[in-house]
Formats: structure tokens, sequence, C-alpha cells
């Protein structure tokens, strides 16, 4: 495994020097999964309720999660507001740019139904089709003036903002899910999704986008509500408890990833892309979480029950009423700040916090071209 440090460089897979000037980037078009969910799912479905929100917001905030998320933290640092996400049609304000990522999501779109399966409707194809009306929509409704020029992001801003993708990891649990092995996924399903992946890059280009940010997949292996799906043999896991063949499933598919974004550099002669190796952050929290002030790793904060606190019949925020008083059966823990999971699928706002640290240097080199 290589050292976060040397995947930090890795991340960019560019040689730049110090004379490049800092990046700006007026607005951020987010593409994703619930790793990067700042409310579109919630709009579309039903709110993420309490206690997910309670470390940062407060009440609920449309995360999966007890606060921030990694694109919290990237528009911080870039003095940029908080994402709206683009279904939310309530207090919402996109002139510095819209999250089209819904929890759940794949790059491929699956023949299932949200209540059938678990996975989001709102595949990357149609996250495209979803940025490409609002590309065109909002130019025709901010030239009426007014409030909505304070609510829509001005025409250089599409070609002048950053481009964030964190999508995939649903492509492969889903295949998972659906009792394909492991060797059938690489072979046969990766390859497919990485060219979708490849289409969604190449449409936002043709329509001004320059500047892309694509975060790898995370170690699945790691993750309760994936470690608990089928029943596994001792021989399955690692040393650190995660399992091997989906970990090294991960591995294969930022592999075709990585490659891909090769290809597209050399196809998009105007694109700055920027390859982000969040595995490897997310990995050396599992491996060394006591190492970096972390008391429990694979263990959910939020949860019921078992092994890892995670039972998919009774997730995170989950209430009975007894006596005629609601009590929590999936409740949080009393240091979500100690856990680097939240509720067996997603991590913490700690843990997102020390992803982004990782990640960070690399933003100042995201809008140069290689």
């Amino acid at each position: 495994m290589k050292s976060i440090l040397s995947s930090l460089f890795a991340l960019s897979l560019l040689s730049l020097s110090s004379a490049h000037a800092q990046c700006h980037f007026p607005a951020i078009f987010n593409f994703g999964d619930s790793n990067s969910d700042t409310g579109g799912l919630s709009a579309a479905f039903g709110q993420a309720g309490p206690p997910h929100g309670s470390s940062f917001f407060g009440s609920p905030a449309g995360r999966y999660c007890d606060g921030r998320l990694v694109i919290d933290f990237i528009a911080e640092s870039l003095g940029l507001p908080y994402l709206s996400a683009f279904l939310d049609s309530v207090g919402s304000n996109f002139s510095h740019g819209a999250n089209f990522a819904t929890a759940g999501s794949p790059i491929r779109a699956l023949n299932s139904t949200l209540r059938q399966s678990g996975f989001s409707p709102f595949s990357l194809d149609v996250q495209f089709v979803q940025f490409s009306n609002f590309h065109n929509r909002s130019q025709t409704v901010r030239s009426r003036g007014g409030v909505y020029t304070t609510m829509l992001p001005e025409a250089d801003s599409f070609s002048q903002a950053l481009y964030t993708f964190d999508i995939g990891q649903n492509d492969l649990t889903a295949a998972y899910f659906a009792n394909k092995t492991v060797e059938q996924i690489g072979t046969t399903d990766v390859p497919e999704i990485i060219s979708q992946f490849k289409n969604a890059v190449t449409y936002i280009y043709a329509q001004g986008g320059r500047y892309f940010w694509i975060h790898n997949t995370g170690p699945i292996g790691c993750l309760a509500y994936v470690i608990e799906w089928f029943p596994l043999k001792a021989s399955d896991f690692d040393s650190h408890g995660c399992v091997s063949p989906l970990n090294h499933l991960a591995q294969q598919f930022n592999d075709a990833l990585k490659q891909a974004v090769i290809e597209l550099r050399a196809s998009l002669s105007e694109a700055g892309i920027t390859y982000v190796d969040v595995y490897s952050a997310k990995h050396e929290l599992f491996v060394h979480a006591q190492g970096h002030g972390f008391k429990r790793s694979l263990v959910a904060c939020c949860g019921h029950g078992g092994k890892y606190n995670y039972n998919k019949n009774i997730g995170c925020g989950k209430k009975v009423t007894v006596k005629g008083k609601e009590i929590y059966i999936g409740k949080p823990c009393d240091e979500p700040d100690k856990a680097v999971i939240w509720d067996g699928v997603h991590f913490t706002q700690a843990a997102n916090k020390f992803i982004f640290d990782k990640i960070a240097a690399g933003l100042s080199m995201a809008c140069h071209r290689q």
C-alpha cells in the first residue's frame, strides 16, 4: 500500500511547479452518491431524519452523516457556500453551483426502483441531463434580472467552475448484492461502468466544463453494510477486519478509473483533470484509526446491535414508541468525533475532515492542465 504522502502526489498525476498561480473557482458542480449528497435524495424521497446532522448543523441537513461531508469541506476551502441540492426546491441558492448527487446513485442505471433495491434512480447519466437542463434554463431565468441574479450562476461560472465527482461505490455493491462474483464484476461490469463515466465527463466538457476533480472509490470491504450482506469465510478477512476480495475489487475499479483519466486528458485537450486518491486516505483510517485519534473504526457510531452496531432493518435514527414515548433504537454513540463510520455505510464528519485534509493540497493545482 502506498503511503498517504505518495498517494497525494499520485492523485493529480501532474508535474506542477510552485510557480503556478492558486486556483480560483467561482462555483462547484457536483455529481455523485451519498458520499457527497447534500440533500438530493431527501428532497426526492423524504428527509434523512435525526440524528443526522447533529454534530454540526444541529438538525437534519440532507446528509447521511452527523455533520459535514468532504464536499462541504471542499466548498469551505474555496470560500464558497455549501452546495444546494439540485432537487431541493426549498431554500436553495445556486449562485455558486449545484449538487446533482443523490444517496444510492450509481454510474450505470439499474433496472430497479429505490424501494426494490435501495439504489437511487438518479444515475450519473440522469445527473448529467439535470445539469444540462440547469445550465440552459438557469441562464434564461437569470436574464430576467431581479432576485434571479442572486440565486443563479453567472454564465462564465460554468467554464470556470470545478466539476467534482464521487461515484462508483454503488455500482460495485449493487453487482455484489446481485450475487455476482468479484471476478465477474471486475471482468464484465467495471469496463462498462468506466466507459459510462468517461461519457459523462466528455458530455460536460462539451458544455464548457474544463476543471474536473475525480475521487476514486473507497475500501468497500471495510464497511459494515457490505461485510454483513453475505456470509463470509474467515480467510476472506485481512488482519484489520476488512474483506480483502472486496477491497481488491475497489482497487481494480480505481485502476480502471485512473486509466480513464489518462485517456480523458489525452482526448480533452483543454481540460484540467485531477484524479483524487481517497481510497488511501480512507484505508489509512481503518488501519490506523487509534493513531489518528479515533476509538472505533469498523464499528458504526449510530445503529443497533451486532458486531458492527449495524442492522440493515434498524437503521440510524430508527425509533419505536414505548408507553407513548418515542425512544431511539438506532441511536448515536456519545462521541461521534471518535468514530470513523457513522451508520455502517457512511463516514462521520470527523472522518470526512481527515479525508479532506489528506487531499486538500491538490485543490491548488486543480485548475492547471497537464
